[in-house]
């Protein structure tokens, strides 16, 4: 591990890594329970009006991409900031633009009835039948603008410090050492490399963002300026689905940092993963075209593209991390703990995930599924069973390292229940979508209740094993400082 980075320093920022985390992990247990309570309501246990329904759904999808990303970006800083130097002000700014950006999304769902969903399509936000306002409207797209600008100022900031020491983003990718100008053994490391490739898709994606916000911002304030539906969509998706998926690209970061420190075996960036990264940069930039399939304005170009590159997407970065991840632990003799045994729980969900999402992305699947249940169950078990156990075996790695605080049974409970909540929870919504059972309905037919309850029960354990996380970091946060030793020091297992 490069050291040139002072290690006080390091520590000494765990205080505000652990500030992300939480403001992360309580919205993400928040944005869990409205879940649930959409998903009774769909199974016909409970009964709240449309409108509502609308809201929760509307929050949900905003507040848990937003969370699951802030924590994930300070998962990101942590272990970026062992390599190349980041602005610690930048950081701060990105967390205090992020938590005023939620408070206005959230009045402005609540108490202004808006409820676009996070897709938030031109003219949507300014043609609503009178189910909300201009206050509204204005609430949420100005504070989904503060988010974005908040992470856009953070991921200036890693590709300047990534620049600064390595010379470019290009080398960051290890372009150099793919062409053959630069040793393997000099190649920067997997954590500069995701780092650099999440820079280049979100500072893109951020940038998207902010150009359809602005316009739908003018256009519910003076309604005579109107733009292009179909360049508002594009420019949508393409903000939404790069921003989503790069969190697992920041939380596999996890993988690569804590697997070789447990087994004693360096994870090296070699030219088949620098290549691997470098693909999917490229396809991560293009593959939101698979959500306008059903938009036969869109040009056949575009679309084919979009169908051939989801499916190459899925493959490069997950090939060489699933199998490095296997082969850096087999016969290892690494002593599981809820960090190891998290991080590698975060390689199947990461698998299993992508599988019904490579099945999406074929066209003829695409004109009948898409529009069901079976999306948000490829996304829930991609997220859910990946990206946020990335998190949570982050969580019990800062905790173990910087502190003596030491797991429970209550911690393993948490463990078990959390991969079979969150398992039920993309189960129900796969044989939703197997059922042709339509996504973003408020009300389903009795046919339809069956797999909602299921898929709630299960989200009910996944709340209970988060709570069991949360509370073992905010112990953490209580004693860190006061017990444990340096990082360096420590010795994991």
């Amino acid at each position: 591990m490069n050291t040139t980075i002072n290690n006080k320093e390091i520590t000494s920022n765990n205080g505000l890594i652990a500030t992300y985390l939480i403001v992360g992990g309580v919205i993400i247990g928040i944005m869990m329970i409205f879940g649930i309570l959409m998903l009774l309501a769909q199974g016909g246990v409970l009964d709240f009006s449309p409108a509502a329904f609308y809201q929760f759904l509307t929050i949900h999808g905003t507040g848990m991409v937003g969370a699951a990303a802030l924590a994930a970006a300070g998962v990101m800083w942590y272990f970026l900031s062992h390599y190349v130097e980041l602005s610690k002000k930048v950081f701060k700014i990105n967390l205090l633009l992020s938590i005023i950006g939620v408070v206005m999304v959230i009045i402005g769902v609540f108490s202004f009835k808006y409820a676009s969903a996070w897709t938030f399509l031109y003219p949507l936000p300014a043609l609503s039948g009178g189910a909300w306002g201009t206050t509204g409207a204005l609430l949420y797209l100005i504070g989904m603008l503060i988010l974005g600008v908040g992470f856009l100022l953070l991921y200036i900031d890693t590709g300047r410090a990534i620049i600064k020491k390595h010379g470019s983003l290009g080398k960051g990718l290890g372009w150099d050492v793919i062409s053959g100008k630069r040793a393997e053994k000099d190649a920067p490391s997997p954590t500069v490399v995701a780092s650099t490739m999440v820079t280049i898709v979100n500072t893109t994606a951020l940038t998207a963002g902010a150009i359809v916000l602005i316009m739908n911002i003018i256009n519910v304030i003076n309604p005579a300026f109107t733009f292009d539906p179909l360049l508002a969509k594009n420019l949508t998706f393409a903000f939404g689905h790069i921003f989503a998926n790069s969190i697992i690209y920041m939380g596999v970061i996890v993988v690569y940092e804590i697997l070789p420190r447990y087994t004693n075996r360096p994870w090296k960036s070699n030219r088949p993963f620098l290549i691997a990264w470098t693909m999917s940069t490229a396809f991560t930039l293009v593959i939101y075209t698979h959500h306008m399939l059903m938009d036969s304005v869109m040009p056949k170009w575009m679309l084919i593209m979009g169908q051939v590159l989801s499916y190459a997407n899925g493959l490069p970065v997950l090939v060489v991390t699933a199998y490095g991840a296997l082969m850096i632990v087999y016969k290892s003799g690494i002593k599981w703990d809820m960090a190891s045994g998290l991080a590698f729980m975060s390689m199947f969900g990461w698998v299993v995930g992508v599988v019904p999402a490579i099945v999406d992305a074929t066209i003829v699947v695409n004109h009948v599924m898409h529009n069901t249940k079976w999306v948000p169950g490829h996304f829930h078990m991609y997220m859910g069973l990946g990206a946020a156990v990335m998190l949570f075996s982050f969580i019990y790695y800062l905790s173990k390292v910087d502190s003596d605080l030491k797991p429970n049974g209550l911690d393993k409970f948490g463990f078990v229940i959390y991969a079979l909540g969150m398992i039920s929870v993309s189960v129900g919504f796969l044989i939703s979508g197997a059922l042709s059972t339509p996504r973003r309905w408020a009300t389903h037919f009795p046919e339809w209740m069956a797999p909602a309850v299921f898929g709630a029960i299960g989200g009910v354990l996944a709340v209970l094993a988060l709570t069991i996380f949360i509370i073992h970091f905010i112990r953490y946060v209580q004693v860190r400082g006061k017990t444990g030793s340096d990082m360096n020091e420590k010795k994991l297992a």
